[in-house]
Parts: structure tokens; sequence; C-alpha cells
């Protein structure tokens, strides 16, 4: 049996996914990788967006695709960096576009912990990624699990606020049930695409008039 370390609220909804066949196969491929290669982030924060927000706390979801492949950069949470290092350019546009949405000056760090310690479940699609390539490890598990804890969210919690960027995130809107949840949907961050879109989102905004719509906490972006 496997036994991740990853948060008991979170563990026991999912249980059931860390026996089945894939998980045993991933957590295999993994063994293998970190025998060739580097791989991010460390293993201690490989499940770092479920210790920061536990289910039960869950109250808005950002789904990012991979963890970043550079130096000290990914620490678990989807868009987000290490204090003192570089932030990313997508990082910078979620900055910029806070900035016109409710004029938070930029902060210094990139570290978003402070989002995911208030109910903000930073979703990486794959969890981990071999130093310095983009997508390798697409496409052995990862997916599978958390498209799981998507739709566990979905069935099992309501009122979320999902934020989904560009289409690959967007895609996932086919695993949550629109009727008891709330979908906003903009352009990726990236500069490939953040003019098409992403900007004038006003998404953090919108989600805080949602939650306290609801009754709920806004969150201190």
């Amino acid at each position: 049996m496997i036994d991740p370390k990853i948060e008991e609220s979170w563990k026991r909804v999912l249980i059931d996914e860390f026996n089945k066949p894939y998980f045993y196969a991933l957590k295999d491929f993994l063994v293998e990788e970190k025998k060739r290669y580097i791989v991010y982030p460390e293993g201690k924060n490989i499940f770092n967006a479920f210790a920061c927000t536990p289910f039960d706390a869950v109250k808005v979801v950002i789904i990012g695709q991979d963890p970043y492949h550079g130096p000290g950069q990914a620490h678990g949470l989807s868009f987000s960096v290490q204090d003192g290092i570089q932030k990313p350019p997508s990082l910078q546009n979620i900055f910029k576009e806070l900035h016109d949405d409710i004029g938070k000056p930029n902060p210094e760090s990139g570290n978003l912990e402070s989002w995911a310690k208030q109910g903000v479940l930073l979703l990486n699609a794959t969890l981990t990624v071999r130093a310095n390539q983009a997508g390798s490890h697409q496409k052995h598990g990862w997916e599978q699990f958390t498209d799981k804890v998507i739709q566990t969210l979905s069935e099992q919690k309501s009122d979320l606020v999902f934020l989904l960027w560009g289409s690959f995130a967007q895609a996932k809107s086919a695993l949550i049930d629109t009727s008891k949840h709330h979908i906003l949907k903009a352009a990726h961050p990236s500069p490939l695409s953040s003019y098409k879109g992403f900007f004038g989102c006003r998404h953090f905004s919108k989600t805080n008039e949602i939650l306290q719509g609801l009754g709920k906490t806004p969150i201190e972006w």
C-alpha cells in the first residue's frame, strides 16, 4: 500500500487513488527518474498545495499545467516560486493584472503561499518535472490523480470558484459541476497569450465579489 505524505483531510477523500495501478506505476516512474535526473520540486514539496490548503478550507482553485523546471523555482504551488527567486513571466503578468484590478503593488516575492493559506488551492495538473525539461512528467499518471482531485472537489463541495486560465485549464471544466460551482475563464497569463484576454479579466475582484456574495471571507490577494 502506498502511503504518500499528503495532508490528512486530503488523504481521507483520495485514499482509493493511492492504491490504484496507475499510482503504483507513477511511483515507480518517479523512483527511476530521481536515479537519473534532477526532479523538481523536491520530494517534501510535491504535495505542498494540499498541505497549505486542506480539503475543508478550499474556496478557490487555480489550475496550472506543469511545475517550473529551473533551480529553486517550483515548490508545489501552481504559478508560485520560492522566496528570493526571480518571478517568471506568467507570474509577473498575474501581478500586473492584480495591480490593474485591485491596485495591489507588485510584491517583492513571487511566493503565493499566503493565497494558499487563505483557501486558494494552487493545483498543477502534473506535480513533478525533470530539471530543464518542461512537460517531461506529463502522461505518467499525475493528470489522472489531479483530475480526481478536481472531480472530488466538484462532487463533495459547493460554491467553489475555479479560475481557468488558458485552454489547458479550461478543458478541466468538464470535470466541474457548473450548477453548484463558479467558473471564471481567461487567457493564460503567459506573455504569449496575456494580451488575448488575461489582462483586464479582473478575476481577483470578481472572485472576491462571489465569495462575499456567499458570505465567505474574501481573499487578501
